[in-house]
C-alpha cells in the first residue's frame, strides 16, 4: 500500500459486510477503517480524516440519515456513498437529498463499487478545480461559451434544456433527484412530469438513440445520471 492510499472509512454494523470491503478494497490500493456503529463512526470521522465514507443507512444506534445530515450541516465535503440494503426509491431519494454523492444497494459487486468510489473521488476533485469544457465519448459542453456539440456538430438547445444539461455536466457521474434538478432549474418543486418533458427533448437532441441514451441514463424513481467526463 502506498504511503499516499486513499482513506476510506466503512460504518456499517455488519462484520462479514465489513470484511469483504477491508479485503475487497485493500486490493486496489485503499487504506480501510470500519466503525461498526453510529458513534464509533462520529469519533472516526474526526480522529482518521477519511478521503470517502461509505455509510450504511441501517445502523444500530443513529440511523444513517441522521449521521449523513449531521456531517453535512457541520461542512463535511468529502464524498458519501451510501450503503443500502433497501430497495425503496424513497430512502434513497432522502439519502441523495441529505447529501449523499451515491448509492450502492446490497448485495453489491466489488467493481460496481469501486468504479462509484473512482467517480465520487474524480467529482469531488472536479468541484474543487471546475473546467469550463466537458466532454464524455462525442458530447462536449464548453459552460463558458454555453455551446453544446455532438460528434463535431453543433446543438442548439432551448434556455430549460441547457440548463438542465449545465447542471448535469457540473455534477457528472452523480444521481440527481428530480427534486434537485427541479430547484435547481425552475426555483421551485414544480411537477416531475416537466423535467420529464425537457429530458426527453434534451435527448432527442444529444443521444444517437434517444430509447436508449449513453449519456443521460434515468436511475428509476430517483433521478438522472449524465456519464462522467473522459479522462
Amino acid at each position: 500500500m502506498t504511503l499516499t492510499a486513499v482513506k476510506i472509512l466503512v460504518v456499517d454494523d455488519e462484520p462479514p459486510i465489513r470484511r469483504l470491503l477491508r479485503v475487497g478494497l485493500a486490493t486496489q490500493d485503499y487504506a480501510v477503517s470500519e466503525a461498526g456503529n453510529g458513534r464509533s463512526a462520529q469519533d472516526m470521522v474526526r480522529t482518521e480524516l477519511p478521503d470517502l465514507i461509505l455509510l450504511d443507512v441501517g445502523l444500530p444506534d443513529i440511523p444513517g440519515h441522521d449521521l449523513l445530515r449531521e456531517w453535512r450541516e457541520e461542512g463535511l465535503t468529502l464524498p458519501i456513498i451510501i450503503l443500502s440494503s433497501r430497495t425503496d426509491e424513497a430512502g434513497i431519494v432522502k439519502a441523495l437529498e441529505l447529501g449523499a454523492d451515491d448509492y450502492v444497494t446490497k448485495p453489491f459487486g466489488m467493481n460496481e463499487l469501486v468504479a462509484r468510489i473512482r467517480v465520487a473521488l474524480r467529482h469531488r476533485l472536479q468541484q474543487q478545480g471546475e473546467k469550463p469544457l466537458f466532454h464524455t465519448g462525442g458530447l462536449s459542453v464548453d459552460l463558458v461559451k454555453r455551446s453544446v456539440r455532438v460528434d463535431g456538430r453543433e446543438v442548439k438547445l432551448s434556455p430549460k434544456e441547457y440548463d438542465i444539461l449545465r447542471i448535469l455536466v457540473q455534477h457528472a457521474g452523480k444521481v440527481l433527484t428530480h427534486q434537485f434538478l427541479l430547484k435547481q432549474v425552475w426555483g421551485n418543486t414544480a411537477d416531475v412530469q416537466y423535467l420529464r418533458v425537457y429530458v426527453r427533448q434534451l435527448r432527442q437532441k444529444i443521444e444517437v438513440s434517444p430509447d436508449q441514451p449513453q449519456y443521460i441514463t434515468t436511475e428509476t424513481g430517483v433521478g438522472y445520471r449524465l456519464r462522467e467526463a473522459d479522462i
